[in-house]
Parts: structure tokens; sequence; C-alpha cells
């Protein structure tokens, strides 16, 4: 059946929404380049959000769930410094830094993200500096996803356009992220801003749903940051469909999703996980994130070595409900093991290599125990991604 929607990119980020601004400053933080950034709408906008499940949550996350933030018409942004580990100081310093804000403009429930190095306070006199340097009415998306990059190689957006017999409404996001990618939500940020009038009872669950098939479903390293954070913020000006904007809100999420594995720290590949054929979803997912996660997985990619044997062995200490007679190993569409049937041949061995030499492919395991299928991505490990973490505060 036809949609009764139609999804069109277009650009300005989360500036493609009216009424919305944003802009990036060099506070100092950076040698150059943008380092402290914002979002700011006309009016308040309706916000629902999703934290990282690390322990230690920066002191930013436990600023709005103190405050139980549901409107906000600001968010203030900056790299370089993750204001995790601060204690109350750190929360404190947030304060001190959104008192001076509003003397500059109009603000009304503003949020404070940050990223960067753990157990270090802001230099709160840098921000002030950097809010100073602000145009509160530009609209340049792309700044600000310059300003909350950290070891990004590149920036991170996307906006479109969706029309239908509903009406027209506009989604834009931008994001971070390269290192310390194992999100669980929900270091990577994440922020949407969409006209659509959804309902606030929604807003939550919409974001947690898709979230599960997109930030949910990525790693880079394994590693939780204690600042993963996605907002969802709507001006409510447009129309609002359900089946449409849980849609294209897929498509943004995952787009944003897949870029931070594609820039992972060092990664030279993009891998799609596709677990099907498991007794249910819940186990699909474990198999998948489990692929996702295996360093032993991350350097064969690396090396473009079709072991298939790192393949079965990660799916089989993952826990979950599988056979040798039953599950059948693919990369790409080259079948390497099938049932209890090894085909692994040095035709087969030479097809698969090919297929591990690109940017992007697919490894596919069906297990044969059921119809339950998640698809997570992850990346290579290469020499690079040692180096930069070795050096990452020097």
């Amino acid at each position: 059946m036809d949609k009764k929607f139609r999804i069109t990119p277009i650009s300005g980020g989360v500036c493609a929404v009216e009424g919305i601004y944003a802009s990036g400053v060099n506070a100092g933080f950076k040698k150059e380049g943008f380092d402290l950034g914002y979002i700011r709408s006309d009016e308040e906008m309706k916000v629902a959000y999703l934290f990282t499940t690390n322990r230690f949550q920066a002191a930013p996350l436990k600023y709005v769930l103190r405050k139980d933030i549901k409107t906000t018409n600001f968010i203030l942004a900056n790299s370089k410094n993750a204001n995790a580990m601060t204690g109350e100081e750190g929360i404190k310093d947030i304060e001190e830094i959104l008192a001076y804000l509003a003397e500059k403009t109009e603000v009304k429930n503003p949020i404070m993200s940050s990223t960067g190095v753990i157990g270090v306070r802001l230099d709160k006199d840098k921000i002030k500096n950097g809010i100073d340097k602000f145009d509160f009415n530009e609209k340049n998306s792309e700044k600000f996803a310059k300003a909350i990059m950290t070891t990004d190689s590149f920036h991170k957006e996307i906006a479109f356009e969706v029309e239908g017999e509903f009406g027209k409404f506009k989604i834009g996001g931008v994001a971070k992220g390269a290192g310390m990618i194992n999100p669980q939500m929900a270091t990577m940020l994440c922020f949407i801003t969409t006209d659509a009038n959804i309902p606030e009872n929604e807003m939550k669950t919409l974001l947690s749903e898709v979230n599960e098939e997109s930030f949910n479903a990525i790693s880079v390293d394994g590693d939780t940051s204690t600042n993963d954070s996605v907002f969802l913020m709507t001006t409510g000006k447009a129309p609002y469909d359900n089946e449409a904007f849980k849609e294209v809100l897929k498509q943004v999420m995952l787009k944003l999703a897949t870029d931070i594995v594609r820039d992972g720290e060092g990664a030279t590949k993009l891998v799609a996980f596709n677990v099907s054929g498991a007794k249910d979803s819940n186990e699909a997912k474990i198999a998948a994130k489990a692929l996702a996660n295996s360093l032993l997985m991350k350097t064969a990619i690396f090396g473009e070595d079709p072991n298939w044997g790192r393949i079965a062995s990660t799916v089989g200490a993952s826990g979950i409900e599988c056979s040798e007679n039953s599950i059948t190993i693919k990369i790409g569409d080259v079948t390497l093991y099938e049932k209890g049937k090894i085909l692994m041949t040095s035709e087969v061995e030479e097809k698969a290599h090919k297929i591990m030499k690109k940017d992007s492919f697919s490894i596919n395991v069906d297990l044969g125990m059921g119809d339950g299928k998640f698809t997570a991505y992850g990346c290579d490990l290469s020499y690079e991604y040692v180096k930069i973490n070795a050096e990452y505060r020097t």
C-alpha cells in the first residue's frame, strides 16, 4: 500500500523549522573552530529527552532531571568539557552560566548540554565570553553542529519536509559522536527540532521506540558515556500525523546514528549486523549488539578478514538460544556457513574479502530458531583509534 505522505530532504538542519535559530562561536576551548553553540526558539517548545543509563550522569543531565523541564526555548551546548563527575559544584556552575545567559536574551527553562573530558569543572569565564559573541538571530545549524564536535571528523545534520493529506510539517536534527559510543538510554549528543504538533503524551514514547532502532543499536567501542542525550523539541505550529512523523523520525535518527558509527574514531568501515531467525526480538538484539561490540569482530573487519568463526563464536557466547545445525552466516550475499555445513572455499573467501574491502557492508546471521530480528551498527577498530584515545587529553 502506498504511503499517504511524502518525505523530502531539505537543507537547514535544526533551523529548517520556522522560528528556530542556531549558531556557534569560538569561546576558547578549541584552538580554532566552534566550541560553544545554541539552539533558540521564538516561543517555548515542548521537549522530551532520553539520557544515558551510566550511573555517573553528568551535571547537565542531573540539572534537567532535577528541574523536571518539559518546555524550553534555549539549548546552550559546549564541547571539550563534559562537566561530569563534578558534583554539586558542576550543577551550580550551570546555574551561574544560565543566569548570565538570561541577562543577554530572554530564556525560558534553558537547558545546558556538554561533551568532552570527564572530571574537570567548566571554565565559566570562557563560556560567558562566548555567550557575549552570540548573534541570537542567526540561523546556522552547521555552526552549531560543529560547535558540539569533539573527536568527530565531520559535522552531522539532516532535515526533511513531510507533506500529506494532514498538511505539512518539518523536522531537522544534528548530532555529535565518534568515540565512547555504546548508548544505553537513552560521547553522543542529538538535538531534533520539529513544528509537528505532537501530543505531549506521545513524545517520549515515540522517541524511546525509535531510539531502540537507531542510537541504541550502534556501537563504536562498547563504552557508554556519562553525557549521552537525545532531545526532541517541537514548536507545535504545524499539523501532526503519527504514522508520518514516526517514519521520518526513524529516518532522521538512523541517519545521524549511522553517521556517528561511520565517523567512529579511526574507523574505516560501517557494518550492519543483521540478525534474524532468533527465538524473539530481544535475543536477536543481544546477538546483534554482541557482534557490534566484539573487539575480535572489529579487528577482523579492519583486516578485511572473512573469519566466520569469530561471528559464530560471538553469537554463541552471547547467551542466546542457537545451534550450529540451524545457523547460517553470510558476509553480504556470500554464504560462509549454512546449517552445519562449512562453505568456506578459497573462491568463497575471496568473494567475501572483496565485500569487506568496501567502506560499508552487512554481516547477516540467520539463527533458524524463530521470527526475532534486529539490526545493530558498528565499525572496525583501527590503529588510529588507539592513537586518538591515548592522546585524548594531551
